[in-house]
């Protein structure tokens, strides 16, 4: 009896290793807590405002939304707003954003309107430090790289900004070299990571957050799939908690009431709740 009190115990203390998360302080909830984000801006459903556009996200700040917008590398090492891997579906153009450089980039229009693929700093420029940002880092070959050069941009940044990662390692990198900043893990069900390619173990892995070990997240945003248990057991640790994304006709003030922070599109919410 005693041998399985030992093994439940180490058993329990693993699990609470793996899982546990970091804990927001304070001042950083009453920021992005009860707040309502524009996923990749305020854009419109016919993209006649396109996604992650300069246009969608003066929108949103005009609104008074937060906004969660995506971060990668251009070829040429500069900091582009852009969400998927290649650039097809929103540009018509083959390839991967970081097979081109800047200079190309940006003379792609985007979903066949007169708008651009913005910069960085363009965006920031844009915002202007009237609403919160929830930054999406997005992994590639590049990832240190994409790290330090986002990370000097907030820092010069008059506004307030979270950061967040499907990839833990990218968290797990603000946990060691800018620890004020408010980091979180991004997660999806385990159906989604094999979708996207994750593998069997990838997938169970990444679905469980068992990365916080290493990252230790103070919010983890999740969607739209199922909450597992483990997530749901990290959680009771006091994260803030996101959802991503909510669309018509999801049932916005349920998702208010369960979640500290909310990541929409195509619809109109309160941009405080809270």
């Amino acid at each position: 009896m005693i041998w399985f009190l030992i093994g439940l115990a180490a058993l329990v203390l693993l699990v609470v290793f793996l899982l546990k998360p970091g804990r927001p302080l304070p001042a950083q909830r009453r920021v992005f807590g009860g707040r309502s984000y524009a996923h990749r801006g305020l854009h419109a459903q016919d993209q006649s405002i396109p996604e992650n556009s300069l246009a969608a996200f003066a929108a949103a700040a005009d609104a008074g939304y937060g906004m969660e917008l995506d971060v990668q590398l251009s070829q040429d090492g500069q900091v582009v707003v852009f969400h998927d891997d290649t650039l097809d579906r929103v540009t018509g153009r083959e390839g991967r954003v970081d097979a081109y450089d800047w200079e190309d980039l940006q003379k792609m229009p985007l979903c066949g309107t007169e708008h651009r693929m913005p910069l960085f700093r363009e965006v920031l420029d844009t915002v202007a430090g009237r609403t919160p940002l929830i930054v999406e880092l997005k992994t590639g070959p590049r990832n240190r790289e994409l790290c330090e050069k986002t990370l000097a941009l907030l820092r010069q940044y008059q506004g307030d900004y979270c950061v967040e990662s499907f990839d833990p390692t990218i968290v797990a990198w603000f946990r060691k070299n800018a620890p004020d900043i408010l980091r979180g893990q991004l997660a999806d069900d385990y159906a989604g990571y094999r979708g996207d390619g994750a593998g069997v173990l990838g997938a169970f892995a990444l679905s469980r957050c068992l990365g916080n070990c290493i990252a230790r997240p103070q919010f983890i945003a999740w969607g739209p799939g199922r909450k597992n248990r483990a997530v749901r057991f990290a959680e009771m640790f006091g994260v803030i908690k996101v959802y991503w994304t909510a669309r018509p006709p999801v049932d916005m003030e349920a998702l208010q009431r369960e979640y500290d922070g909310v990541i929409f599109e195509f619809s109109a919410p309160a941009p405080r709740y809270r």
